[in-house]
């Protein structure tokens, strides 16, 4: 079951933040596109080329989008807790530069509990990542890894929220 994009006048970006940075965008007219993209330390670059590289990155996905009201907001998967240390750094570098970026180009953005979208997308806050990913595959995705999978479902319970609230308005 995809959704379809066109009656939101915005675009939604969702990240599953890390060294592979899973993403999913919903733009009005489009269907849903969704990929990885690796964010691993090259070769001879200083400590913080990867935070430069994912800036470009989501200064060029952001050039690709239109829609009237451009990217309209960034979801995020809201980490608390890492296994590792370099983890910890690593996603705090994302999450530094993303927050800073979203905050230059004045776009709103929410981080979003790892339990609150494994609930929604699999009907357990404590999922795993197979679980996950077979939920975004019977939804017709054809995901390649756990970060894709975690970025669509991040998505649908934005899409999800935005569609309440115009519900209920």
């Amino acid at each position: 079951m995809t959704i379809d994009c066109t009656s939101h006048a915005a675009a939604l970006l969702a990240l599953d933040l890390g060294t592979t940075t899973g993403w999913a965008l919903c733009a009005p007219g489009s269907p849903i596109t969704h990929g990885s993209v690796s964010f691993k330390p090259q070769r001879f670059e200083g400590g913080g080329m990867r935070y430069l590289r994912f800036r470009r990155w989501l200064t060029e996905l952001k050039a690709t989008v239109d829609a009237p009201q451009g990217l309209g907001a960034v979801y995020f998967e809201e980490v608390r807790r890492h296994l590792g240390v370099d983890a910890a750094h690593a996603y705090g570098g994302f999450l530094a530069t993303l927050t800073a970026w979203c905050e230059h180009h004045q776009i709103p953005y929410q981080g979003v509990p790892v339990a609150t979208i494994k609930r929604h997308a699999t009907g357990s806050g404590a999922a795993g990542k197979s679980v996950v990913i077979a939920a975004m595959r019977e939804r017709g995705y054809p995901v390649s890894d756990d970060n894709e999978a975690d970025a669509l479902a991040i998505l649908h319970w934005a899409l999800a929220q935005q569609d309440g609230e115009r519900g209920h308005g």
